[in-house]
């Protein structure tokens, strides 16, 4: 398949989700919507991979290309194409399909746990898991939409509607994106909160946790887009 990876800042791109798509011969090319780069030709791509961000999905007049993003996924929505957003890119699926973005009580950065919901065609899912959160926003589910992950701090984790699948966490980090991260958001930990861990816990957390979400993110694009 024909992928194209959303991309919104220099550090934040498909990390392990690189590794899947070559492994299962798919062709992953990337929109740099940050560095000025043109809407992809909609015809020449088969699935979207839609990746995370600090900014929130309203800054229009800091970002003017988000607007462009939003009608680029309304329309692939509209024709059924698969696609897939991780943290921002799933609060700009709810945003697009008519749900609410909003400020989440506590910011989740770090290690935290999600249980997953049972719902049809999702039975391969287990009970819980670990991923990496970093996120300071969340999203109503919009209409008509399954909801399948929650924490104990952030009700809606994770969506599908259609052929859009939001999820709120990172399961697709890699030892280079997790660094990239601390390097260029590293900042966001100084203010602390209950749900927000210190650079050593991420770190620790990574060792702990990453092996076992690997084989979860790969079975969910497998699904996703066979």
């Amino acid at each position: 398949m024909r992928l194209q990876v959303f991309q919104h800042v220099h550090y934040e791109g498909p990390a392990e989700i690189t590794r899947w798509a070559r492994e299962r011969g798919h062709t992953l090319m990337i929109t740099p919507w940050f560095a000025g780069a043109p809407a992809p030709e909609f015809d020449a791509i088969d699935g979207l991979i839609v990746m995370g961000g600090p900014m929130n999905i309203y800054e229009h007049r800091a970002h003017p290309w988000l607007l462009a993003e939003k009608k680029f996924l309304a329309t692939a929505l509209a024709h059924g194409k698969p696609v897939i957003g991780i943290c921002l890119g799933a609060q700009l699926l709810a945003d697009v399909l008519g749900g609410q973005v909003f400020q989440n009580p506590v910011r989740e950065i770090g290690w935290w746990p999600i249980r997953w919901r049972t719902a049809p065609g999702w039975e391969f899912l287990p009970q819980t898991s670990t991923p990496l959160h970093w996120h300071g926003d969340t999203f109503s589910l919009p209409s008509g939409a399954t909801w399948l992950a929650e924490s104990n701090v952030c009700l809606h984790q994770a969506f599908a509607w259609g052929r859009a699948l939001g999820l709120q966490f990172h399961l697709e980090a890699n030892e280079a994106s997790l660094n990239a991260l601390i390097e260029n958001s590293g900042h966001e930990l100084l203010s602390g909160g209950p749900c927000v861990q210190t650079v050593t816990q991420i770190e620790e957390g990574f060792a702990a946790h990453q092996a076992g979400n690997l084989p979860l993110v790969w079975k969910i694009l497998d699904e996703w887009f066979k």
